[in-house]
């Protein structure tokens, strides 16, 4: 379904180019009209410079439409998913731009059962922002601004599906890298509750993200690897802007892709569960295959996003879900991606075992990947995915769930468009890194191909 503002993780833009304040004024007010008699409303915003003219104009516009607005403050996107099903609200916003640049921001909207609003609510919110359709009350119907601390409800809610004196009497070390972001507001406090001991870096809340960027790729976390190493820290962890994913290092300073600690969860996970079903999106490594077969389980493929891998988990009734992206979901929390909860469950596991972090990975099935992004407008977009779906070779096999995805004798290639900025993403897998490598600077030479065709 095609949208003109929502992307794969609500509305984004830069502050001052598509983020106005007019624009926000009226998306905001599209939302309220999109609820209609519905009355209440959650809303919580990240650490950017922005966030907090962006949820006043925003809180505004839900006021004038007679909708009651309870801001639960500078917090994670998956603790105003908590709030909306714990306060049983009608909807939630999350001022949050997630891992872009400090310069953007965003509005995520989240449904009653604190997963994000499907593709076709969000096209009903675009068709009522365009024909201005909005729904302004009188004076006396204004309503009010409530104000709640959540972060201890959520924080207990978290450390209750997990073995607290287990991991106490393990007495593990960890580190925490909140990246300037609202993750340092909370993952620490939850180690330190599960007796975790943790050294935390880049903590502090710092909208333009100094410390190391606002996304937790593990080329930016070099200070968090040589921490780990210095502390003997059993673990580490480093959360995006808004702290639903997390990314993990082990006790000898090596970082992971996502897609091997999503892994580790699914192994020791559902190993103990009756429905071994795992939902992933097209983009994850054959390692989730690998386990699934490993357990007599199976894989449901999804498009990448959250908001996928959330609905099919519950329409499947799947308790786990994870992406590449270091995204973990865990049904009997909530079924939405969520750091701090991913945090937990590390601790969780690593006081289950007599061997480090670093083993469990090791000896996980072995895949090598590599990850490119390449710059591409918005309106080139369509044209190059269809230039490269025409001139693929070799392949053994394609799939099309989202951009398209390329199975050779020896791995695959994924390329799609991103839903959050102007650019296409390229994922490759091999059993060996020379292989993915190659496989990556053809797939590179592809699309260059498809953008100068395009022009």
């Amino acid at each position: 379904m095609k949208r003109k503002y929502f992307g794969t993780n609500g509305v984004r833009g830069e502050i001052g180019d598509l983020f106005t304040p007019t624009f926000i004024s009226k998306m905001s007010s599209a939302i309220a009209a999109f609820m209609e008699s519905k009355g209440t409303m959650v809303i919580g915003s990240d650490g950017r410079v922005s966030s907090l003219f962006v949820k006043n104009s925003a809180s505004s516009s839900f006021l004038a439409s007679g909708i009651e607005v309870i801001d639960i403050g500078m917090v994670p996107t998956p603790l105003v998913q908590f709030a909306v099903t714990h306060l049983k609200t009608d909807f939630g916003i999350v001022i949050t731009a997630s891992h872009n640049p400090p310069q953007f921001n965003g509005i995520k909207v989240i449904d009653q059962d604190g997963i994000e609003v499907d593709l076709d609510k969000q096209k009903k919110i675009e068709d009522i922002y365009d024909n201005e359709q909005f729904n302004f009350v009188s004076w006396e119907k204004n309503t009010k601004v409530a104000e709640i601390d959540l972060k201890s409800e959520y924080i207990n809610q978290i450390t209750s599906f997990v073995d607290i004196d287990l991991i106490k009497k393990k007495k593990l070390t960890s580190i925490v890298d909140g990246g300037n972001a609202v993750g340092g507001l909370i993952t620490p406090l939850l180690l330190r509750k599960l007796g975790v001991k943790v050294h935390s870096i880049n903590c502090q809340i710092d909208g333009r993200f100094p410390g190391r960027g606002v996304e937790p790729l593990p080329e930016n976390l070099e200070t968090m690897a040589q921490a780990s190493l210095f502390t003997q820290a059993d673990f580490s962890v480093a959360h995006d802007g808004d702290a639903d994913r997390a990314i993990f290092g082990d006790e000898k300073g090596t970082i992971f892709f996502g897609d091997k600690t999503i892994a580790l969860f699914q192994r020791w996970i559902l190993n103990n569960e009756q429905n071994r079903t795992f939902v992933t999106p097209i983009s994850s490594s054959n390692i989730v295959v690998d386990i699934a077969e490993e357990l007599g389980g199976k894989i449901i493929w999804t498009p990448v996003g959250c908001i996928y891998v959330s609905r099919k988990m519950i329409e499947t009734n799947s308790i786990l879900g994870g992406e590449e992206n270091g995204g973990l979901f865990y049904a009997p929390h909530q079924s939405v991606r969520d750091g701090s909860m991913a945090a937990a469950l590390m601790a969780d596991i690593l006081s289950k075992t007599t061997v480090g972090l670093s083993e469990l990975v090791e000896n996980l099935p072995q895949y090598h990947q590599k990850k490119h992004k390449m710059e591409c407008s918005e309106q080139l977009k369509d044209i190059v995915m269809n230039y490269i779906m025409n001139n693929v070779q070799d392949a053994e096999e394609i799939s099309t769930i989202d951009g398209v995805k390329i199975f050779f004798s020896d791995g695959w290639t994924l390329i799609r468009p991103s839903g959050t900025e102007p650019i296409l993403r390229i994922f490759v897998e091999s059993d060996s890194p020379e292989k993915a490598q190659k496989m990556l600077k053809e797939g590179i030479n592809l699309i260059n191909k498809g953008i100068k065709d395009s022009c």
